[in-house]
């Protein structure tokens, strides 16, 4: 039973369900898939299946859960059907399972050309662009947020139709421990000039000042900050939309030689090179480095975990940093109670579970900033908003190419270990994206 939607709505749907008979006799009559198209579902209406992967602690998880409440309080009648899935189950399965007639109603999904990207370009997803008009969520999202819902018929994301919906953002920052700063009277850094000041004080006093992850994101996060500290927008959509890079440019050489120069100083602990990203958060929650620079989801367990005074920002001196909309909520062609799943949607976006997830930790993309009450929770939804009102949000660097992430992770290692000289660092990099990056 819907009863919210506007009388305008209705009507719209009832055109919908005609136009939806009209397209299945169509698929039936060519004995084609349609599914990608399709905007009827044929459910029962009385059960929503959803997915997702969130920690039930989690900004996310914790506003999800309230919103699956506000959903069942406004559709009487309806359950949802939570199954709670693991990342990798996902990732692993999602095109198997959403193939099959066991696909959720709607479920999380990671965003990215090799990711939602691929679904779509193979017609596992809905095409959402109407509904996405007809309620506004367009209206909601920056332009860079934004980004990642649309793909074009080759899966590229960028433009095209909307195959999903981000409601949170996230974005890279600096974390400082700020008992360190002050028992070593050097000054939290607000420019890179004051960074590298920052980063030679701490060394000289027998402190690793970056807490650093080798094995996984964090090492090659830091050569992408490095080169965005040079880059502008033209360069990140190159990069990252139209396929086009020189590693060997100006901003890259100097990102590569400048982290090199790092490891080589002792500001990053090349023993770090075997680190995960775990490691490394819990280093800088164990003292052991004063700074971290890594993503927003790390900001709610740091809130809960840290013993000591902290702070956070953007990168100091950088206008474009890492960072996107968060996931995506997806309906698959399969859906069988698509009304309701972008009904769920739409809760997720409301000011209510919005203001939720702010104070919660986490980064809303529609959120009321007066009514999040906790002051590094305002400041860091000030951060990203800052960065969005900027055109700041630079995605990430793995992303343009399927198979790039492995390459960007065991081509720094070598980095790290003097293995591979800058030069030839960029020259891997440059194989690796010219082979795989995407042209559509």
């Amino acid at each position: 039973m819907l009863t919210i939607r506007s009388t305008k709505h209705t009507r719209t749907r009832r055109v919908r369900a005609l136009a939806a008979v009209g397209v299945a006799l169509t698929c039936a009559l060519a004995l084609t898939s349609c599914g990608g198209d399709d905007d009827s579902g044929g459910g029962d209406a009385k059960t929503l299946r959803l997915w997702h992967y969130e920690a039930a602690n989690s900004a996310m998880g914790a506003a999800w859960n309230e919103a699956i409440k506000e959903f069942e309080a406004k559709h009487p009648g309806v359950k949802v059907k939570f199954e709670e899935k693991s990342f990798d189950q996902i990732q692993k399965t999602a095109s198997m399972v959403l193939g099959s007639d066991d696909a959720p109603d709607i479920m999380e999904y990671n965003k990215g050309n090799a990711t939602a990207g691929l679904l779509s370009k193979q017609g596992l997803l809905t095409d959402m662009s109407a509904e996405v008009r007809e309620r506004g969520w367009d209206k909601l999202l920056s332009p860079s947020v934004a980004t990642t819902s649309r793909y074009s018929p080759a899966g590229t994301m960028g433009s095209g139709k909307w195959y999903g919906v981000p409601n949170y953002g996230e974005f890279l920052m600096a974390y400082y421990n700020e008992d360190l700063f002050k028992k070593y009277d050097i000054k939290v850094p607000t420019t890179f000039d004051e960074l590298t000041t920052a980063l030679g004080e701490f060394k000289k006093n027998g402190v690793t000042p970056l807490a650093n992850a080798g094995a996984e994101y964090l090492a090659h996060q830091y050569v992408y900050q490095l080169a965005l500290t040079k880059a502008d927008r033209s360069w990140v959509d190159g990069y990252e939309l139209k396929g086009k890079a020189d590693f060997h440019d100006a901003d890259w050489t100097y990102a590569a030689e400048t982290f090199a120069d790092w490891v080589k100083k002792g500001y990053i602990d090349k023993n770090t090179t075997s680190a995960t990203a775990e490691k490394a958060g819990v280093s800088w929650l164990q003292q052991k480095s004063p700074i971290i620079f890594s993503g927003s989801w790390w900001f709610g367990r740091f809130q809960d975990e840290a013993t000591f005074d902290w702070s956070s920002g953007v990168f100091p001196g950088a206008s474009l940093t890492p960072g996107s909309g968060g996931n995506l909520w997806v309906v698959p062609a399969k859906s069988k109670n698509k009304e309701l799943a972008y009904d769920f949607i739409d809760i997720t976006m409301s000011k209510k579970i919005q203001n939720m997830l702010g104070n919660k930790g986490g980064v809303p993309v529609a959120a009321d900033a007066t009514a999040i009450k906790d002051p590094k929770s305002k400041e860091l939804i000030n951060n990203f908003n800052t960065l969005t009102k900027n055109d700041g949000l630079a995605y990430y660097s793995d992303w343009p190419a399927a198979g790039f992430y492995e390459t960007l992770v065991s081509e720094t290692q070598k980095l790290m270990t003097a293995s591979a000289s800058p030069e030839k660092y960029l020259d891997s990099l440059q194989a690796a994206y010219d082979k795989g990056v995407s042209k559509g």
